[in-house]
C-alpha cells in the first residue's frame, strides 16, 4: 500500500513538473514572439522613416521654373522636364513661321516696288520698270499690271503678318506644354491613394446602401532646392 502511494505521488510530481516546464516554454515562446513582433514593427518604422527621409531630400519639381525657362528660351522648359525629345519639335514649330515670314516679306517688298514702278509709269515716269525683280514679272519678261502688283503686295503682306501671329502662338504653346507636363510630374500615383466601398445605412430611407470613400494624401510642401 505504501509503495502504491509513493508511486502515485511520484507520478503526480512528474506530471506537475512537466506541466510547469511546458508553461515556462509557452511563456518563453510568447515572449519571443512578442519581441520579434516588436522588432519587425521597429524595422518597418525605420524603413518608412528612411523612405520619407529620401522623399524629403529629393528636390521638388517646380512648374513655375519650367514656365519661366520656356518663356525665356524655347525648349528650356522641356529640358527642365527632362523631355529632350520635344526640343526638336519645338524649334521645328517655330522655324516654319519664321521661314514663311522671310519668304512673304521678300515678295512683299518686290511686289510693292513693282506696284510703285507701274504707278509711276502710269504718270509718265518709266525709269523704274527695268529695276523690277524678274521673279515678279511674266515669263516673257514683261511686268505685270499695277492692279496685279497691288493684289500680290496685299496678299504677301497679310501672309507675313500671319507668320508673326503663328510664331507667337507656337511660342505660347511650348510654354503651356512645359507648364502642364511639369505639373503632371508631381501627380501622385503612389499607395497613398485609396478607394474603399463600405456598406452603410441611410437613415432617411431606412434602407441599406453603399458608401464610396476616396482618400487622398495631401502633399507636404517642402522647400525647393536648386
Amino acid at each position: 500500500m505504501k509503495l502504491y502511494t509513493l508511486f502515485i505521488l511520484f507520478t503526480v510530481g512528474i506530471l506537475y513538473s512537466g506541466n510547469t516546464h511546458a508553461q515556462d516554454d509557452k511563456k518563453a515562446m510568447s515572449s519571443s514572439k512578442f519581441m520579434s513582433a516588436q522588432q519587425d514593427s521597429l524595422r518597418a518604422k525605420d524603413t518608412t522613416s528612411l523612405v520619407k527621409a529620401k522623399k524629403d531630400t529629393v528636390p521638388k519639381h517646380d512648374p513655375r521654373i519650367a514656365t519661366r525657362r520656356s518663356a525665356i528660351l524655347p525648349g528650356w522648359g522641356q529640358a527642365y522636364n527632362k523631355q529632350y525629345w520635344k526640343i526638336p519639335l519645338v524649334y521645328t514649330a517655330l522655324a516654319i513661321p519664321v521661314a514663311t515670314y522671310f519668304y512673304n516679306d521678300s515678295y512683299y517688298k518686290k511686289t510693292k516696288f513693282g506696284y510703285e514702278a507701274m504707278y509711276a509709269a502710269a504718270h509718265g515716269d518709266s525709269s523704274l520698270i527695268p529695276l523690277i525683280d524678274p521673279s515678279v514679272k511674266n515669263l516673257d519678261g514683261t511686268p505685270l499690271s499695277a492692279g496685279s502688283y497691288q493684289n500680290y503686295r496685299n496678299s504677301f503682306r497679310r501672309n507675313r503678318d500671319y507668320s508673326v501671329l503663328w510664331f507667337l502662338i507656337a511660342w505660347g504653346v511650348q510654354v503651356v506644354d512645359a507648364t502642364v507636363f511639369a505639373h503632371l510630374k508631381q501627380f501622385d500615383v503612389s499607395n497613398d491613394l485609396s478607394m474603399d466601398i463600405n456598406p452603410t445605412f441611410n437613415p432617411q430611407t431606412r434602407t441599406p446602401a453603399l458608401a464610396l470613400t476616396l482618400s487622398l494624401k495631401s502633399p507636404l510642401r517642402k522647400p525647393i532646392t536648386r
